[in-house]
């Protein structure tokens, strides 16, 4: 009776544990495969970091690199920047010193013109042209005309003493724009006026010196140059000086 209660118990039990036990399998099959899975994506996810970590790498380095190179590149300019500057600042020296030694010429200039032709440029609402040395038996007697020039049209402001034909010398002038002729055309008809009907004749100045004293090395230097519009004032001047 014993034997057979046990077997009886066994034969009810043993499915049950079987159950259990196939219960238990699927559950570990389970777990088998959710951890092969996790394993599988962080496998990927690693793999997908370390590319990224890898690719963040290379452009860290390129970026790098691009850098140096534009240091180099800054440093290269920035040498060619002061050798420039100092190439400019040498010039502007140079160009100062040549402006001052040009403005002692123009200023040794015009003294000459003062004292030796008797000639001055005045500015103020027009342009004013002073001559002197014209009237032989009065040299320091003054002739003057003034002029303006505004839109491209010259007028004749005064003239003392009157002369004739200013309105024809003014015409060509504006048609022609020779200013230089102009006051030299007008310096001879004060010459002429001056006279009152004499006949003189005119002596034109020499390039080496007039009335004794030498001509300033401002003209010399023009002399050299004789398509300078400066020269063709000082001689469309000096040509005509009693």
């Amino acid at each position: 009776m014993r034997m057979e209660s046990l077997r009886l118990i066994c034969d009810r039990e043993i499915p049950v544990a079987l159950q259990k036990v196939d219960s238990f399998a699927a559950t570990f099959d389970h777990f088998l495969d959710s951890t092969t899975s996790t394993l599988d994506e962080t496998s990927k996810i690693k793999t997908r970091k370390e590319a990224k970590q890898l690719a963040i790498r290379d452009s860290i380095s390129a970026t790098r690199a691009r850098i140096e190179e534009l240091e180099r590149t800054l440093q290269v300019q920035r040498a060619r920047r002061d050798e420039y500057a100092a190439i400019i600042s040498q010039q502007s020296v140079e160009k100062g010193n040549r402006d001052i030694e040009h403005i002692g010429e123009i200023q040794e200039a015009i003294l000459w013109y003062n004292k030796v032709l008797g000639f001055q440029i005045e500015g103020g609402r027009g342009v004013k042209f002073t001559f002197n040395y014209i009237n032989v038996s009065n040299p320091y007697e003054e002739y003057n005309f003034t002029i303006r020039h505004e839109e491209d049209t010259y007028s004749l402001l005064a003239c003392k003493p009157h002369l004739n034909d200013t309105k024809d010398l003014l015409r060509e002038l504006n048609r022609t724009n020779g200013l230089f002729k102009f006051v030299r055309i007008m310096r001879e008809k004060f010459q002429e006026a001056a006279s009152l009907g004499r006949v003189f004749t005119l002596h034109p100045i020499s390039l080496g010196s007039s009335f004794g004293k030498p001509l300033p090395q401002f003209f010399i230097n023009l002399a050299k140059h004789k398509r300078s519009v400066t020269y063709q004032f000082i001689l469309c001047q000096t040509m005509n000086v009693q």
